[in-house]
């Protein structure tokens, strides 16, 4: 890169240079793990100087925190998102291929995200915020799901509920993990529709 260029991406400014700088570690994160992801990588990686970096963010410690909240909310955000407000009581069927298509949308946008969270070996900081994520939409889904099972004429329905709701939450887990696997043979739509089948299925043997 040439003075000039190196110029230029300083006057940037941090504010619009950031979203870069978490892109960058991103791809750095999922390719070699979060714990290989260092100021010197993520500045190679984006052409720039460190000094560039270091006006974003004070150091490799803010700029991973940063990346892991984004992350975070990202997925959470999306997850949420796909779930009804209300259930449609009427057509449940629809209702849970709509929300399963929804879900595979955001995995689909946020690849990179999904790939961190599901890495081989995750990182414990990456395992604990997604596992307090999960648990804060495992609470949206209970709330969702119990009248439903009322609606439905479901019998014990207190000790089946949380079986039913952590079934429900591993569909979703391997429904994107699927999708990541398999995405040559399945779109967002079909995969969800498939998938949204088969849980609508199970929960009626309920």
């Amino acid at each position: 890169m040439t003075s000039t260029e190196r110029n230029r991406a300083a006057h940037l400014g941090p504010e619009r240079r950031r979203p870069q700088v978490l892109d960058a570690a991103l791809d750095i994160a999922v390719e070699q793990g979060i714990r290989r992801v260092t100021m010197d990588l993520v500045a190679k990686r984006m052409g720039v100087s460190k000094p560039v970096l270091y006006s974003c963010y004070a150091s490799r410690e803010e700029m991973l925190l940063a990346l892991l909240a984004r992350e975070e909310q990202r997925l959470f955000a999306g997850v949420m998102a796909a779930l009804p407000a209300e259930l449609d009581l009427a057509n449940p069927k629809l209702m849970m291929i709509s929300g399963f298509r929804a879900l595979l949308h955001v995995a689909a946008e946020y690849r990179l995200s999904w790939q961190l969270v599901f890495a081989g070996n995750p990182d414990p900081d990456i395992a604990e915020r997604y596992g307090q994520a999960r648990r804060l939409v495992a609470q949206r889904v209970h709330a969702l799901m119990r009248p439903g099972l009322a609606a439905w004429n479901v019998t014990d329905i207190d000790r089946k509920l949380p079986v039913l709701v952590e079934l429900f939450m591993s569909m979703g887990d391997g429904a994107v993990r699927a999708q990541m696997h398999h995405s040559e043979d399945w779109n967002s739509a079909d995969l969800g529709e498939f998938i949204g089948l088969l849980t609508y299925g199970a929960l009626q043997k309920a």
